[in-house]
């Protein structure tokens, strides 16, 4: 194995395929080459994920103890909202993350 000499197909940059990239590529079991730098593999994979985005938040007035606070949700009225706290002692085991 040697380095190898790649071009990006989004910047057209030339980049460097290691060999301990290499080596990780096929312990993963990836069969092709990247097809992209590792700039415009990170951009990528930021724009997929939402990463660095602002998350729209509602204020909202806790059902429980009554104190404003924000959720990443419109609340509609038809269930109740709680604050960070009191979501924490009415949620069920599983649906805190």
């Amino acid at each position: 194995m040697q380095d190898k000499s790649l071009t990006c197909k989004d910047c057209g940059s030339p980049f460097v395929f290691s060999i301990r990239d290499q080596q990780f590529y096929a312990e993963k079991g990836f069969e092709n080459e990247p097809q992209r730098c590792r700039d415009c593999r990170s951009q990528r994979k930021n724009q997929r994920s939402g990463a660095g985005m602002a998350r729209e938040m509602f204020e909202a007035v806790c059902a429980q103890c009554g104190v404003t606070t924000t959720v990443p949700f419109k609340p509609r009225g038809d269930k109740p909202v709680y604050c960070r706290a009191c979501y924490a002692s009415v949620a069920p085991a599983g649906a805190r993350a």
